[in-house]
């Protein structure tokens, strides 16, 4: 195949139903040469910031001179994203050489979107030599594809509701799921809160016996005041063997950040005792390079710098932000409130039908001073229409609609004054399509 026509391939897997289960993901793998057996693992999930933990545990370990691969999922707005091996993503070539490797082998049998992409992912790395690969869970964790690895560190960002058609109606039976990424023996991180899903956390790796190192408990990441020093952000870090850091760099926005980049450097301490070497410098050096675009990514819009004709005004200010479950919209609301400025606040909104919307409107629309909702390219997609019924009629007056999200974006500008900001948010396929027409392409044409 070419990569279009491998492109193509994939994208139909989409229209096989979400799969849960190992047997098949563990037969298949037996039949491409178990690439897993070739390769030390790091395993994230959690509910929310398994990316920003994600990328900043590379980030740190690429500064330091690692070749780590890195498999996130979803993509915004080209599949090459997930696969990636420190700044470099999966060239086309390989993707296509891969997708067509793994089309022979299947021969008439089925497989899913998620772990054709994982499998793609594990043969990648194998294949590159990379020191680490660092796998995000896609959903759940217990039947989820990625967790036929046997990893070095295990990490368990959070558990909020999310996926409860799949994972269960419950937090405990949630955390039950994410939970079953623990190994026996395998050393535990996570941020996860002391109420059911905890308790279901920390009894899962007494079960397991496996060692349990606790946000706010067995290290701790505190955000300093920092005068004069601009908008820089530092924090401090300590752990439980008395190792401390000060005044660390936080490239990334949101205080919640404070939180994922701490459980990044307790990864780090774990992987310093299986003889990686990272020095304090070079996880300094990671910190202040970690980038996690879609995720609270603040910028003005400069037209000189873009391919793309839009119909928007130099400088114009944008926040784009992938919440998309209460968790996560929550904290988009706490750093609206606390960190960003703004005149006005213009909401383009896009959400996905099966989630929350009401529960995630009610918490950001009052925010805003002007709402446009969208339709990101998805079957899955709400219509614009569908999630202004899911407003109060108090709030209709401030609200309008648009066909597409560039037509949005255009709207959105117009309204907007340099002091004001235009908030992207509601789903990671809106965000992805919006960072593409403003930002364009995060992977290159190789």
């Amino acid at each position: 195949m070419n990569y279009d026509q491998a492109w193509t391939f994939l994208n139909d897997l989409q229209f096989f139903k979400i799969k849960l289960g190992l047997n098949a993901m563990q037969t298949f793998l037996g039949r491409v040469g178990n690439p897993q057996e070739q390769l030390n693992f790091v395993h994230v999930g959690g509910t929310n910031g398994k990316g920003s933990v994600a990328s900043t545990l590379l980030s740190i370990l690429a500064a330091a001179g690692y070749r780590v691969g890195l498999y996130t999922s979803p993509h915004l707005s080209d599949v090459r994203e997930r696969f990636r091996i420190n700044d470099t993503y999966i060239s086309r070539e390989d993707f296509a050489r891969l997708i067509t490797r793994i089309h022979g082998v299947l021969d008439e049998e089925q497989i899913t979107y998620f772990e054709c992409t994982t499998t793609l992912a594990l043969l990648w790395f194998a294949e590159q030599k990379v020191d680490l690969a660092i796998m995000e869970v896609g959903m759940g964790g217990r039947l989820d594809a990625t967790n036929v690895i046997e990893p070095l560190v295990s990490i368990i960002t959070n558990v909020s509701m999310d996926h409860e058609q799949y994972l269960g109606e419950t937090l405990a039976e949630v955390a039950t799921e994410k939970a079953g990424i623990i190994k026996s023996g395998v050393p535990l991180v996570s941020g996860v809160a002391p109420d059911d899903s905890g308790e279901v956390i920390e009894k899962t790796c007494r079960q397991q016996t496996s060692p349990l190192y606790l946000l706010g408990r067995d290290f701790h990441g505190r955000k300093r005041q920092n005068p004069g020093n601009g908008d820089q952000k530092i924090w401090d870090w300590s752990g439980w063997d008395g190792c401390a850091y000060r005044e660390l760099p936080l490239a990334m926005q949101g205080d919640y950040q404070v939180g994922n980049a701490a459980m990044a450097v307790a990864a780090v301490r774990l992987l310093q005792e299986k003889e990686f070497v990272i020095p304090e410098k070079k996880l300094r050096q990671g910190l202040a390079q970690t980038r996690w675009p879609g995720r609270l990514e603040f910028f003005t819009f400069d037209p000189a710098h873009h391919a793309v004709s839009l119909d928007i005004p130099a400088d114009t200010r944008f926040l784009l932000d992938g919440a998309h479950n209460p968790a996560g919209v929550e904290a988009l609301r706490t750093a609206l409130e606390n960190y960003f400025f703004y005149a006005q606040l213009i909401l383009v909104w896009g959400a996905m039908a099966d989630k929350k919307i009401s529960v995630t409107l009610a918490t950001i629309a009052p925010l805003a001073d002007s709402i446009i909702f969208t339709r990101p390219e998805s079957e899955r997609s709400a219509l614009p229409e569908e999630l202004r019924a899911q407003l109060p009629e108090s709030c209709q007056a401030q609200v309008e609609t648009a066909p597409d999200v560039a037509t949005a974006l255009a709207r959105a500008a117009a309204m907007a004054s340099q002091k004001d900001l235009i908030c992207v948010a509601g789903s990671l396929y809106l965000v992805g399509t919006a960072r593409q027409l403003l930002l364009g392409e995060l992977t290159d044409d190789s």
